[in-house]
């Protein structure tokens, strides 16, 4: 789950205008990214692939969303292994350690994008549906319907459409 909860925060990174390389090595250090050291470069080529990212939470079908997912497979993901590092349990890793903290980012996005939608039968990414908002998510609610990305929003678009009905 590493990996989609990394792709949804970068997602939401970008997103909300708060992209800077701190907040960047803040978020790969907070979802498990060892030596997430970022250069300005680096910090741009994550954010390249970050924008490639965000169509798989906007998809409006399954086929459209593995077809996305699919192309970030092709161009992030290397050899895929099975390790036990650290004392972890048996857990998959997409990209060697030696790689460049982006070849590691893409890679573990895109592996981790793909072993979700696969476990969620396509669904289960979103951005929220108050309009106003561009917030992605990944709903892991017991139905698997969720259409915000949090109560807050839920309740706004909630008054709103309250308030736009005829009295």
């Amino acid at each position: 789950m590493v990996g989609v909860y990394l792709a949804v925060a970068l997602v939401n990174l970008e997103s909300n205008g708060s992209w800077l390389p701190e907040t960047l090595e803040e978020t790969l250090r907070e979802h498990h990214i060892r030596r997430p050291r970022v250069t300005e470069s680096a910090s741009e080529e994550i954010r390249a692939w970050t924008r490639r990212m965000r169509p798989v939470f906007e998809a409006s079908s399954r086929a459209e969303r593995c077809q996305t997912i699919n192309a970030l497979l092709a161009d992030g993901a290397g050899s895929v292994y099975l390790t036990t590092h650290d004392d972890l349990r048996p857990h998959l890793h997409f990209a060697p350690d030696a790689q460049d903290v982006q070849s590691r980012v893409r890679a573990v996005t895109a592996g981790g994008l793909a072993i979700f939608t696969m476990e969620a039968e396509g669904e289960r990414l979103g951005v929220c549906a108050l309009s106003s908002c561009r917030t992605a998510f990944v709903d892991t609610t017991r139905n698997g319907r969720r259409a915000y990305c949090s109560a807050r929003c839920a309740n706004t678009d909630a008054v709103r459409r309250h308030r736009k009905k005829p009295r």
